[in-house]
């Protein structure tokens, strides 16, 4: 195990990555964070507290299900879209662990695009580590980290570490 990040430089991280959220999106309450079930979410809620934090303006956090538009074998019919937030003419922020392939952000692209039109769909995560297999490049990006393909990397917020293994 290889250790990449720990608690002082992913809570650095998350607080540079909230700025950049602020920075590029003038009107705050037209942004909703959903985070990519179940790892993006908890990034999610932290960038919405701090930018709560910096700018006193809370921004919704919701939580998206992407197995039913998976093109691999975690595919399911089950899944269930239910966000509680209107997306229409708004700026959604898909949040995620780790960018690998591309293939996850697509399927939440695809969630998001049937739940209605969204203003923008803007991409952050908190480590990019390469190997993409679709053209899609995050507009928030923690940490690159350079892997080969058959390593990994795990975010494990209880413990506040990303390690590789």
């Amino acid at each position: 195990m290889k250790v990449i990040m720990e608690s002082e430089q992913i809570g650095r991280t998350i607080r540079r990555m909230s700025h950049e959220i602020i920075e590029k999106n003038i009107d705050l309450t037209e942004v909703i964070l959903i985070g990519i079930k179940s790892k993006g979410t908890p990034i999610a809620k932290l960038l919405s507290d701090n930018i709560y934090h910096f700018e006193n303006v809370r921004i919704p956090v919701e939580e998206l299900d992407i197995s039913k538009y998976r093109d691999d074998e975690k595919k399911t019919d089950t899944a269930i879209l239910n966000i509680s937030q209107t997306l229409h003419d708004k700026v959604v922020v898909l949040v995620d662990d780790v960018l690998f392939t591309g293939r996850s952000a697509r399927a939440a692209m695809d969630a998001v695009m049937d739940l209605g039109r969204a203003k923008r769909i803007q991409l952050a995560v908190l480590v990019d580590r390469g190997h993409r297999e679709l053209p899609i490049r995050p507009d928030y990006v923690g940490k690159n980290i350079p892997t080969s393909r058959d390593e990994n990397v795990v975010v494990n917020l209880d413990e506040n570490i990303i390690y590789i293994k």
